[in-house]
């Protein structure tokens, strides 16, 4: 079990608005019943209506407190959003900005819309934008908002968010002074802040300073205080952290003593009874998992499957506390062996991931544990369960987040894609294998092209519905891209929550359209029916690899099935080992950058010809000997492949596989290469009109400043030069003139593009990878923010190129599939560093080939790169493999 996730608990019931909401001594109907007469008799010009209103709304608010009814909050908020609206040079107004801002945030808390939280937010920080430092509310408007980003923090999991919160809470607690009754609460809520923010950063400083919060707070607590309760199950959870973090019994121990003293405490009918069963039954289970003394476990049931039934229906924190509970089961069916317990826990599981109130987050989390032990037990309904943990993914890695942010949450996928994907194939369901492979890898990059819809039958019936979706799109786009936000704190939380209401517009309009008759299907993942029909130019191969199981799913054009090549049971521990024997051989000889070393210096070739033999047994050759290929051809006749590995092979180079010491043994004797990153990666838009010639860009930068030169460029520009003679519009930006936005603006001018300087992979955050330019880098964020569209050839004669991420190998994430996003069908790229001297030969080749007829789009460009591979090896020698297996083709 995840002592991590057993770990993770709800947030609490009831927080109340502190705002004193009182009518004097009427009971609430009461003074419901006399304010609305009031109102209603006020009319609109008295000045008198904005304090009615108020008080209306303060005393429906008061009633839900009590009774719990959501009419009443309803209320609440509509009586005080007009008070607001009525109030705009009111000295009262920051009071009622606050007090509509709380009671928001008890609907978030009630219902888990997160366009509650988003308005709790911004209307707690305008009330706060005007309230002046003197103010004696101040203190409650800091500690409120504070609390609303520490709560959006663990619903988006952006660090700026318990940052604000930590540091609303901090000022709080200094304006208050020892003796204010309100200085315990406060301390609370600062050390939960830290509390969260540890669980997400793990500095044992948060943990440290959570923990003496909230010691002062229990030691300045009476017996027999009403809070006493609440501030032990505050601190036993800081103690089981703790314990996560150390594994030290008595932190365990300490926990479950507080927590069972707050749950002795607690009438059965109270509010936090739930909450508190809910942290005492982890505490067991944790504990159980150190002892072994099943008596703690059976303890854990008991409390958390009370908690399950405290938990009101439609509330959002039961979904955790049925994950939590199916987790507990699952322990109870791993001692017993009783397939009822098994039962319980995956009903428990399927129950969470289902509840559609529920964070996303949890949701996958329930859903994922869900499919794991369904299929490992082969419960029937394993296969709606990895596909209810797919559908959540957008819903979780969300487009109202940055985008280097939703690549940090890509992070918790671990290699889904590929996981299903063998469940599937083990349930001879090849076409969902492929469905799920196209749909849970490269996430990000397919929400961009869900922002770049195709309208053109919605607009035709719908016109104004496809204006809008084109507009929210478009600036969804660009908000979406981390470096579009501002440095200033207070634009960036307004910049970011636009962004959040632009993504729920833009959900909003991708709903409306799909219930219009013949639209149903818009925007919605492709299925395996018309993901058949992307191979175009010859066969496209998913190679589909994971510990349990490594296949081949190929689509070839004119074929209506997915075909299956079983693969070698050793290949994902082969791919682990010629990863890990790649990466050696780089280190070790500095192959990063392009420079002008010698061949002896980039001398990669240990261990390498044993990592493309493995590859050739286990990989290419079982599926070139199915579709037929291994037997000798001309380049003319020669077919095209295009590879789509998946997981750790998506690193290795397979269009190099071979075997060397043996005669007509390599991939390049049998097949012309390409790389794709997903199957719509195929569908770039075509370049223009084949009788136009392109227009050609060229980007060169031989001495950048902090790098080695690059004297290879000079020939090599001048080799495309020559090849372009008048026959072909070129430009150059050189030097100093190529800076990044003029850059920009000339890739929008061309249809092909040529870079020839150094480029960088930044693994921290994969979106400010990028090229070295004059006194500047253009990044990917950069680069996949224009929506060039039909364009056709970037070669990338630079370093790592289409070097992937370790840690989100399916994403990506690399600047050749950047061009790929930014519209260029067609990429030449490198895996790894290229010597300079090689890089004016292989432009001259493939320039060469493709300046004859100035067309890339079908196959030409693999052609072109795989002629221009033939004449190296024939140079330099087919076993210089660290100077010609680097180069790759990716696209069409």
């Amino acid at each position: 079990m995840d002592t991590k996730q057993a770990g993770d608990t709800p947030g609490r019931f009831g927080n109340k608005e502190h705002d004193g909401d009182h009518l004097d001594n009427l009971d609430d109907d009461k003074a419901i019943e006399l304010l609305t007469q009031a109102v209603s008799l006020t009319p609109n010009c008295d000045t008198s209506l904005t304090q009615q209103l108020d008080n209306l709304g303060r005393a429906h608010n008061a009633r839900y407190q009590r009774l719990g009814m959501l009419d009443d909050l309803v209320h609440a908020i509509m009586y005080k959003s007009r008070a607001v609206s009525l109030s705009k040079d009111n000295p009262t107004l920051a009071t009622r900005l606050e007090s509509l801002s709380s009671a928001y945030t008890t609907r978030f808390q009630r219902l888990g819309e997160s366009d509650d939280l988003e308005k709790a937010i911004s209307y707690g920080t305008q009330a706060l934008s005007i309230v002046s430092e003197g103010d004696p509310d101040l203190p409650k408007y800091l500690e409120n908002l504070g609390t609303s980003h520490e709560t959006r923090f663990q619903c988006l999991g952006e660090l700026g968010d318990i940052e604000k919160a930590i540091e609303y809470l901090t000022h709080a607690v200094s304006l208050t002074p020892d003796s204010h009754p309100d200085l315990l609460r406060k301390l609370e809520g600062l050390g939960r802040a830290h509390e969260t923010r540890f669980q997400c950063l793990k500095k044992f400083d948060d943990s440290e300073k959570a923990l003496d919060y909230q010691t002062r707070v229990l030691l300045l607590t009476p017996e027999g205080h009403p809070d006493l309760p609440k501030r032990l199950e505050n601190l036993g959870s800081l103690r089981l952290d703790k314990y996560k973090l150390l594994g030290q019994p008595e932190d365990i121990k300490a926990a479950v003593d507080y927590m069972a003293r707050a749950v002795s405490m607690t009438p059965d009918d109270h509010v936090d009874m739930c909450q508190r069963s809910i942290n005492l039954g982890v505490g067991y289970l944790l504990h159980f998992e150190c002892s072994k003394v099943l008596d703690d476990l059976e303890q854990a049931i008991i409390y958390i499957s009370s908690a399950v039934l405290l938990t009101p229906e439609g509330h959002p924190v039961l979904p955790e506390n049925l994950c939590i509970l199916g987790r507990a089961r699952q322990l109870q069916f791993q001692e017993s062996g009783q397939i009822e317990h098994l039962h319980n826990s995956l009903d428990c599981f399927r129950k969470s991931a289902n509840y559609t109130v529920a964070h996303p987050r949890r949701r996958f989390d329930a859903a994922r544990q869900w499919a794991r032990l369904a299929a490992k037990y082969d419960i029937p309904d394993f296969l709606e369960a990895y596909q209810t943990t797919i559908d959540l993914i957008p819903h979780f890695v969300w487009l109202g987040t940055t985008v280097a942010q939703r690549y940090e949450d890509i992070r918790n996928l671990n290699d889904l894609a590929v996981e299903a994907a063998s469940v599937a194939i083990g349930a001879n369901n090849n076409a969902l294998a492929l469905e799920w492979l196209e749909n849970a890898r490269c996430v990000v990059w397919s929400q961009l092209l869900f922002l770049r819809p195709p309208l053109d039958h919605l607009r035709s019936n719908h016109p104004n519905l496809a204006d809008r979706i084109q507009k929210v799109a478009t600036v969804l786009h660009d908000a979406s891209l981390s470096s579009s936000i501002p440095s200033d704190t207070r634009e960036r939380q307004t910049a970011n929550q636009q962004r959040r209401r632009l993504a729920l517009e833009y959900d909003h309009l991708i709903l409306q359209t799909r219930s219009l008759s013949g639209l149903e299907d818009f925007l919605k993942p492709k299925q395996a029916a018309e993901l058949i029909h992307f191979a175009r130019q010859g066969p496209v191969t998913v190679i589909n690899c994971h510990e349990t199981r490594c296949d081949a799913l190929i689509i070839s054009p004119g074929q209506t099935e997915v075909a299956r090549v079983p693969l070698s049971q050793s290949t994902y521990k082969n791919a682990q080992h010629a990863r890990a024997q790649m990466e050696t051989s780089f280190k070790s000889m500095g192959v990063r950058e392009r420079g002008p070393r010698s061949p002896s210096q980039i001398y990669v070739n240990d261990g390498v010809g044993d990592v493309l033999a493995t590859l050739w047994e286990d990989v290419a050759k079982p599926i070139l000997d199915f579709l037929g290929y291994t037997y000798k051809s001309t380049a003319d006749e020669m077919p095209h492949i295009t590879w789509c590995p998946t997981g750790i092979l998506s690193s290795l180079p397979i269009h190099a596989a071979g075997d060397y010491d043996q005669p007509h043994s390599t991939v390049f004797d049998y097949v012309i290469s390409s790389y794709t990153p997903s199957l719509a990666a195929l569908l770039s838009p075509a370049p223009r009109s084949s009788n136009v010639k392109p227009r050609i860009l060229v980007v060169g930068q031989e001495a950048t400043p902090g790098h080695s030169p690059l004297p290879g460029t000079v020939q090599e520009l001048a080799h495309i030069r020559d090849h372009a003679n008048n026959k072909f519009e070129l430009s150059q930006i050189l030097n100093n003139n190529a800076t990044a936005p003029a850059v920009l603006d000339a890739m929008e001018q061309h249809d092909w593009a040529h870079f020839a300087c150094h480029a960088h992979q930044n693994v921290q955050d994969p979106t400010k990878s990028g090229f070295f330019l004059y006194e500047s880098i253009l990044d990917l964020d950069s680069i996949t923010r224009p929506l060039f569209g039909q364009k056709g050839l970037a070669f990338l004669s630079a370093c790592q190129t289409a070097a992937s991420d370790e840690n989100i190998p399916d994403e990506a994430v690399h600047l050749a599939s950047g061009m790929l996003m930014a519209g260029y069908s067609s990429v030449i790229a490198t895996m790894w560093s290229v010597l300079d001297d090689d890089a004016p030969f292989v432009a001259d080749k493939v320039y060469g080939q493709l300046m004859q007829t100035g067309k890339v789009g079908n196959g030409e460009g693999a052609r072109a790169l795989h002629n221009a591979m033939t004449e190296l090896r024939a140079k330099v020698g087919v076993k210089e493999f660290g100077r010609w297996v680097p180069y790759i083709h990716i696209g069409s």
